[in-house]
């Protein structure tokens, strides 16, 4: 039964979708800031911008994109009593104005395993940014040798966050009919688990910082 249910929702949206792009409509796009000009500092940690190769943006599709790291400075962790808080985190945002004519959002479900990453563990959650506001996340580990990452994601669109991809498309699909508008963001927050560090702390580094870095958002991606 919820095999059925599941194909007949995906046959649903593939119809949907194939009418949409025949009807051929220009989306409703909302202006927004470029993601370049997210804060270089988030939480004390100072950025470096990380150029995606052209086979990773051939890949992506036409978008908006931002792939930084962010550490903290070395004089701070001489201070620090916590050496986790030394670790880095990346920030992964990929925006597309516009889904209508074949670009979409990819999921870190295909995009890391194609990388060599295997998922160790993967659950949906929420947080609460520094505001108070509510995120519906998802969480993995991951693995690739002796590599181990934790990472927050989820599907950001029109002021609503969503970690299943399936529940992201059907939201895009009836916003198109309803707005006129397929704009829409994966975020991506990944931190290492070092050496014989605990999942936790790793967990509670990539937490702290989503929290701080949340609230920038909706200049990058339209509510």
């Amino acid at each position: 039964m919820r095999s059925s249910r599941f194909w007949t929702v995906i046959a649903f949206m593939v119809v949907t979708l194939a009418l949409l792009v025949h009807r051929g409509d220009a989306d409703n796009v909302p202006s927004s800031a470029p993601l370049s000009q997210m804060p270089t500092v988030i939480d004390g940690m100072v950025s470096q911008d990380l150029p995606l190769d052209d086979d990773v943006l051939a890949v992506l599709g036409k978008g908006d994109f931002l792939n930084r790291i962010y550490t903290v400075p070395p004089a701070a962790q001489r201070v620090s009593t916590k050496p986790s808080t030394a670790y880095p985190v990346s920030l992964f945002i990929g925006y597309f104005a516009t889904q209508r004519t074949g670009q979409s959002i990819h999921s870190p479900q295909h995009c890391l395993p194609g990388a060599g990453w295997t998922f160790e563990s993967s659950a949906y959650t929420g947080l609460n940014d520094v505001r108070g506001e509510h995120f519906n996340v998802g969480e993995y580990v991951i693995n690739n040798g002796e590599s181990r990452q934790f990472v927050i994601y989820w599907y950001q669109a029109h002021g609503r966050s969503i970690a299943n991809e399936y529940k992201a498309k059907a939201y895009m699909l009836a916003d198109a009919i309803r707005y006129n508008r397929t704009d829409g963001a994966l975020v991506r927050v990944i931190t290492p688990i070092v050496g014989t560090e605990q999942i936790a702390d790793a967990r509670d580094r990539a937490v702290r910082f989503t929290s701080q870095m949340a609230p920038h958002l909706s200049q990058f991606i339209p509510n």
